[in-house]
């Protein structure tokens, strides 16, 4: 009985391992048979970047390198304007006239800012990207700016502004930045302050358009039923009158990090909403990897989703069993050539100090102890979340705008892959060691704060002295 049960146990276990080949193999047949990003550069220096899947939508977008970053303090959040605008009119179709034109094609329009980008966007049913082209073309060309249109959304971004303030997440980020990169143009919020808001004006406008709305500076991405060729023929002639101006774009300036603090303490409010991180790497910079893998190792775990003991992640395990949060998020946010990597979480007054002592000594683990079994387990989870995020033709066309302006090119999912498979252990402790370390943190918190230990005794915690 023992030799059957030890040799079942073998066929079983060559069963298994089999199957773990056979699916390792179809994956990574998955991986390269997805479609290729084609790339084409028009006369005028606008980029045109597709994927065609062959679906029966497609999702097609301008990708500026403009954002809050490149104003300054007289004219912080003319970018945000400008996207508002947008969709007000044009000099040759009203806003009614755009509003109707999309909603009988059945489309979504629709338009966001960043730090370092403003994009514009349509999803449309495959055969109606012509019309969207044009429309997107039409909005970024040909914009009215009226004069009382410029009133009213000024109103609508102030009330908007009000609603951000609300989302105590969107509170500790920008406090995050401002205290992170203060004095420097990335401390800046998206919206810009409310004084700015109240006296911008058509002449702001129309100056940051002719500034940074230049063909150098822009990608027409598209996914989904697209054919590159198409597409390519659509922007020439819908975009190919742009011409780069002689105003000069302001050189993008280092944004120096300084390790410092934003407490804001209102005992009123009944949980704590607490952010600290580290600078990060930039885009490009080849350590981006190896921290997108602890950054995923660290995790993320709320309340609603329960498991105890169960919980892969030791900080999952020590915040649901030890009541030490409500909520944690790992972020690794990027930009051009800097960055913030850290942890947002919410907790009740009296389990700050426990929370954070546990983030900390997480941190020092990953840069001195962290085990092969934990990297690779974040490895597969970060290849997971990153094939997950690029489900559907709009996240797929978000990625490659966004990678043709970081890197000249979309790094195929292969590629990717990959990188992340070729991280070890050493990579992830050196690089973590790196950047973790015995540096100095950048904190913002909101709420009943008396609980969160002092400035120096959270900088003592970013190292450890042992024997």
């Amino acid at each position: 009985m023992l030799k059957v049960a030890t040799t079942l146990r073998l066929v079983s276990k060559q069963g298994n391992n089999v199957r773990a080949l056979a699916t390792a193999a179809a994956y990574k047949q998955a991986l390269v048979n997805v479609p290729p990003t084609q790339l084409t550069v028009l006369d005028n220096g606008i980029r045109v970047a597709s994927e065609d899947s062959g679906a029966a939508t497609a999702t097609v977008g301008l990708w500026i390198d403009a954002g809050s970053r490149y104003e300054n303090s007289k004219n912080n959040g003319v970018a945000h304007f400008l996207e508002h605008m947008a969709f007000k009119g044009t000099s040759k179709r009203s806003q009614t006239d755009l509003e109707l034109l999309v909603e009988n094609m059945g489309a979504h329009l629709n338009a966001y800012t960043s730090r370092e980008q403003t994009v514009f966007y349509a999803k449309c049913l495959a055969g109606d990207v012509p019309a969207a082209i044009e429309i997107l073309a039409d909005i970024i060309q040909n914009s009215s700016l009226a004069e009382p249109e410029i009133e009213r959304e000024r109103g609508v971004i102030l009330r908007e502004m009000q609603d951000v303030e609300s989302n105590l997440q969107e509170v500790v980020f920008d406090h995050l930045h401002a205290t992170a990169f203060q004095g420097t143009p990335l401390g800046q919020t998206i919206l810009g302050p409310t004084k700015n808001i109240k006296k911008i004006s058509k002449a702001d406008l129309q100056q940051y358009i002719k500034t940074h709305y230049q063909p150098s500076r822009i990608v027409l991405s598209g996914a989904g039923g697209i054919e590159h060729s198409k597409l390519v023929d659509l922007a020439g002639k819908h975009l190919g009158g742009l011409k780069n101006t002689a105003l000069d774009v302001p050189e993008l300036a280092p944004c120096r990090y300084t390790g410092s603090e934003i407490r804001v303490r209102d005992d009123s409010m009944p949980l704590a909403h607490i952010a600290i991180a580290v600078e990060g790497a930039g885009w490009t910079d080849a350590d981006n990897i190896p921290l997108m893998v602890a950054n995923t190792l660290i995790g993320a775990w709320d309340r609603s989703q329960g498991g105890g003991t169960n919980n892969a992640s030791f900080l999952a395990r020590a915040a649901s069993c030890e009541n030490l949060c409500h909520s944690f998020q790992s972020f690794n946010t990027c930009y051009k050539d800097t960055g913030l990597w850290g942890i947002y979480f919410v907790s009740e007054p009296m389990q700050i100090e426990d929370m954070l002592f546990n983030i900390q000594r997480e941190w020092m683990k990953l840069c001195t102890t962290v085990t092969e079994g934990e990297v690779d387990r974040a490895k597969n989870l970060l290849k997971t979340n990153m094939l997950l995020q690029l489900d559907g033709t709009t996240p797929v066309c978000e990625d490659i705008g966004r990678q043709i302006l970081c890197y000249n090119r979309r790094i195929p999912i292969h590629e990717l892959d990959a990188r992340i498979d070729s991280v070890s252990v050493q990579n992830v402790r050196d690089v973590c060691y790196k950047y973790l370390f015995d540096r100095c943190p950048a904190v913002a918190a909101v709420g009943p704060t008396e609980a969160l230990p002092d400035y120096t005794r959270i900088r003592a915690g970013m190292y450890w002295l042992r024997v």
